[in-house]
């Protein structure tokens, strides 16, 4: 591993509290730099950061360090924007049977299991996330938490509730039904007068028209993008009908691909580009599908304890029965079945010209926080050939430009937020570098370094022994 060398003594500004907030000038210097603007690396880079932004981007023979600055050696590294997790729920952290799970920790949810997803998110390198199904109040509370600064955690987007024709019983709190056009606007405008970043739908193919249409015009008159669930034909296509600017997972069950019509519909959207709003988006969700067959059948994949981190003891054990047997859950049983389609379906979406983000439902069964993400840039890289520069693109780039804030993250340049993160080696080459981060930084607070947590600046309940 390339050490990273300190030339200045780390200063008593960076407190060890989980509101930490960078009052430092850093110098990354020496490292591969992929910015996130698609073009070739930066070698011998240098990016100086001040407090919470990044204000000069260039390599040795242009960029000199100015006194004062502490210098971080990022030789032999890759450095680039941190990640973004498009499709995460926090309120879960990989447990298999959610008919437990919900009614047992819903108390648990704001103090627990939310805060401590949200760590095992940025400790992977993910500076940002969106957060797409959870109770209103407690996804809007850790959400500003994290973005004061007294949580660590990546920052967030969310959702709150799914808003849907008919909920189900027991699931009131983080899903919204819908009855009447009338009652579609009021749900929009409560949502967004909570203060919620984005609106996800669920079923829109069970509502009626005049439903589903309130439902995304209200949307976009209150400046909130619409996310919309898209496992079923109908799903798609009614979405396509309202205006849906970003479809989640890649659908249609065990069906060998996605009918022509359904692809007629998405090429017809895409063609019209900036008329009709803008690209149109897609968050796959492939790499719990794709890897599902490989986890059943080495069950020590599950053995890492980085999803311990921040869950009480009774909470882990209980975790880890649920998931003993990887073969016997219900909830994957069509699963192998699935996976032998998403080859096509993703090159079907890919050929359809929509702009994809990477994003993994993160938090559903055997899916940890910690591990996700970069398991799906590894399946889009290893194995259906995206060069992993688009694939970069995808985790970084283009959710800022979906979540409108292209001009703060997303990118390291001068100007945007100093949200960085750095691999010992060729990410390029190798893509699965990924799994073992070795530097992140949000924000100009180093939270990795040396591929070792800062655990001081972490409050004391998300620490590890």
């Amino acid at each position: 591993m390339a050490m990273m060398v300190r030339t200045l003594v780390l200063t008593a500004a960076m407190t060890l509290t989980a509101g930490a907030q960078a009052q430092e000038r850093y110098a990354l210097v020496g490292g591969t730099l992929i910015d996130g603007n698609g073009g070739q690396p930066i070698r011998n880079s240098v990016i100086l950061v001040e407090d919470e932004r990044i204000i000069q981007v260039g390599n040795t023979d242009t960029v000199a360090v100015p006194d004062g600055y502490e210098v971080i050696s990022t030789e032999a590294m890759t450095v680039l924007p941190g990640l973004w997790e498009m499709h995460a729920h926090l309120m879960l952290n990989g447990h298999a049977d959610y008919d437990h799970w919900h009614p047992t920790y819903a108390d648990r949810m704001e103090d627990e299991i939310m805060p401590a997803s949200a760590v095992q998110l940025l400790l992977a390198g993910v500076t940002t996330a969106r957060d797409l199904g959870a109770p209103l109040d407690i996804s809007l509370s850790i959400r500003d938490r994290i973005n004061s600064g007294a949580l660590p955690g990546p920052r967030l987007f969310v959702s709150g509730p799914f808003l849907q024709h008919r909920t189900r019983p027991g699931a009131e709190h983080y899903r919204w039904g819908i009855e009447g056009e009338r009652e579609a606007r009021a749900r929009v405008n409560e949502l967004a007068d909570a203060g919620v970043d984005v609106i996800k739908l669920i079923d829109q193919d069970e509502m009626t028209l005049a439903e589903a249409t309130a439902l995304v015009d209200q949307a976009h008159q209150r400046g909130l993008r619409v996310v919309g669930h898209s496992h079923r034909p109908g799903e798609v296509l009614r979405g396509l009908e309202i205006g849906v600017d970003n479809f989640e997972h890649t659908g249609l069950t065990t069906a060998p691909e996605y009918p022509e019509h359904v692809m007629d519909a998405l090429v017809d959207r895409t063609a019209r580009g900036r008329i009709s709003g803008g690209p149109l988006f897609w968050t796959p969700t492939i790499e719990g599908l794709w890897n599902y067959s490989r986890t059943r059948d080495n069950p020590e994949r599950l053995d890492t304890n980085c999803w311990h981190r921040g869950l009480q003891p009774d909470t882990i054990a209980d975790i880890a029965a649920s998931i003993e047997h990887p073969d016997q859950l219900t909830y994957m049983q069509l699963t192998p079945l699935r996976a032998p389609t998403l080859r096509r379906k993703f090159e079907q979406l890919r050929e359809a010209g929509v702009v994809m983000m990477v994003g993994t439902d993160s938090g559903i069964p055997m899916k940890f926080h910690c591990q996700s993400t970069w398991n799906e840039i590894d399946v889009w890289t290893r194995e259906l050939d995206v060069p992993v520069m688009d694939t970069i693109r995808a985790a970084t780039y283009w959710p800022s430009v979906f979540m409108g804030v292209e001009d703060q993250w997303g990118r390291i340049q001068a100007g945007q937020f100093a949200d960085i993160i750095a691999v010992d080696g060729d990410l390029l080459t190798y893509p699965s570098l990924l799994q073992d981060v070795d530097f992140v930084m949000k924000g100009g607070v180093v939270y990795v370094e040396d591929g070792q947590v800062n655990e001081d600046i972490l409050p004391e309940s998300l620490r590890m022994e």
